[in-house]
């Protein structure tokens, strides 16, 4: 099959496929899908004010999206997103927190490092158990994701919490580590845009995070490694690369990146670390880099349009009577059809491209 049908053909089917079914269930309760479609595509696409949340949303969603993307070409699963980028934010309000910055732009580095480290950290436990005790990082991982939770709910009534306050949240980060938002960057006298929107330069952080992990994966010899070592562990091995250097660079980055999903929500959006900041966008990332096919650009787009379903939804539930649950089914729909579902789509272009190509061979032939 062509690489062109492997990475944009097989996702627009299965997005298609998910949209019909999505149809569907919107009409069984009632709707009009059309009326929804419209409506999804208005709230998330038709204002400055719904691009700023698509964006927002799309932010965080780059950045898991990044992180299972890298294990996965070292033929990982690395489910613990959620928790590497909830300690991520522990890392970053600890920069933010204690760490007197003159200026915005270099609390923004400052953060964007303790986040990468704090996940990296996280990320590492279950990494050393694959390569030292032959642990399987999924179960790992997703054991860290509560272990995770229960620390960060364990600072937020302890020594982070502000005292007096009934809140499990720390405080206000100071003015000077306030990023700029979006409506602050494109206010141009009279006309200002994305007016009360979330989104804020760290979109611009992980595009950069896109551009420098395509560089790492198909320019740098580490990534040749990682790459050999995804697609042949015993045949890297006799090339001499090491599995467990492999596993351990590979998940570091790979928590590093999740780690630093925090700059947006928490030091970009809240400004404050709160529980639950991460929402979900740690299993999100799964589908995202599944969607993207592990490719920084495809993690891109994947993550866009996760941003539109979650921006879309928000209005669905607003504007209409279909309930909050059901935006999460159609949510769930997409991930399903664009990643558990994949050989549906696949196997059969796989057939029909065969079928294309005999032809065409017997057409020559003859």
């Amino acid at each position: 099959m062509p690489r062109w049908a492997d990475v944009i053909l097989i996702p627009l089917i299965s997005i298609l496929l998910a949209a019909i079914l999505s149809a569907l269930v919107i009409l069984a309760i009632g709707e009009n899908p059309w009326n929804a479609l419209k409506l999804m595509v208005s709230g998330a696409l038709g204002s400055t004010y719904g691009w700023g949340y698509t964006l927002y949303y799309a932010t965080n969603f780059i950045f898991t999206g990044l992180a299972v993307a890298i294990a996965f070409h070292a033929r990982m699963f690395n489910i613990g997103g959620e928790g590497q980028a909830l300690v991520g934010g522990l890392g970053v309000a600890v920069i933010c927190l204690f760490i007197p910055w003159p200026h915005w732009s270099l609390a923004l580095i400052g953060a964007a490092i303790g986040a990468a480290i704090f996940g990296a950290a996280w990320a590492a436990i279950p990494a050393f158990l694959q390569a030292k005790r032959g642990s399987h990082i999924v179960i790992t991982t997703i054991m860290f994701n509560f272990i995770a939770a229960a620390l960060l709910n364990y600072f937020l009534i302890g020594a982070l919490k502000v005292p007096g306050s009934m809140e499990p949240a720390t405080a206000r980060f100071p003015e000077a580590t306030h990023l700029p938002s979006f409506q602050e960057m494109f206010n141009f006298g009279d006309t200002t845009f994305f007016r009360g929107a979330p989104a804020n330069i760290t979109f611009f952080v992980g595009l950069a995070a896109c551009v420098l992990l395509w560089a790492l994966i198909w320019r740098t010899r580490l990534g040749f490694e990682i790459r050999s070592f995804g697609e042949s562990q015993s045949a890297a091995k006799y090339a001499g690369i090491s599995p467990t250097k492999i596993i351990m660079v590979s998940m570091l980055i790979s928590g590093g990146l999740a780690g630093m999903m925090a700059i947006n929500n928490v030091q970009g959006e809240a400004e404050r670390l709160v529980l639950n900041a991460v929402e979900g966008a740690g299993f999100i990332g799964i589908a995202v880099a599944l969607m993207g096919r592990s490719h920084p650009f495809g993690v891109l787009l994947a993550a866009l349009l996760f941003g539109f379903l979650y921006q879309g939804g928000a209005e669905l539930a607003l504007w209409t009577s279909i309930p909050r649950e059901l935006i999460i089914v159609i949510q769930a729909l997409v991930i399903l059809f664009t990643g558990a579902l994949d050989n549906m789509v696949r196997m059969p272009l796989e057939r029909l491209f065969l079928s294309l190509r005999r032809a065409k061979n017997e057409g020559r032939t003859v």
